[in-house]
């Protein structure tokens, strides 16, 4: 089944799917920091079924942001934090490839317990998180 089109979705989950999209959005780009803004949003003010998820989504995009600001400690504590979270709805969620997204994370986790500087971490694994099979 594929995910709802938004304007067919009631006002509610128009802005909810609109806050996910954004965050979605953002982290495709490189904003981590807007894509966490973005999906703390839809965290704190809609009641989801899939909660964990995207508090997993928060913490993968805070870890993002924390080597882009020199902060080797805080990506290595949000990338453990995330990996439990987002490995319990592999293989997908929302459309999205969390296998790939897990994978990422595992990557991540390796280099900055191997690395002394953020500036050699190595972004080509970073997931696009785009949309695709079920919801």
């Amino acid at each position: 089944m594929a995910k709802p089109d938004p304007a067919d979705l009631p006002g509610e989950d128009k802005a909810a799917e609109a806050f996910f999209a954004r965050g979605l959005a953002a982290f495709n780009s490189g904003d981590y920091y807007d894509a966490h803004e973005q999906w703390e949003d839809l965290w704190r003010d809609f009641r989801l079924t899939d909660a964990k998820f995207v508090q997993g989504l928060i913490q993968l995009a805070v870890g993002c942001f924390h080597l882009t600001n020199d902060n080797l400690n805080g990506a290595r504590g949000l990338f453990t934090k995330t990996l439990p979270k987002l490995e319990a709805y592999a293989p997908a969620q929302r459309g999205l490839d969390v296998t790939a997204m897990v994978g990422f994370v595992k990557g991540a986790l390796e280099q900055v317990n191997s690395i002394s500087r953020c500036a050699d971490f190595d972004w080509s694994g970073v997931p696009q998180l785009g949309r695709h099979g079920p919801a």
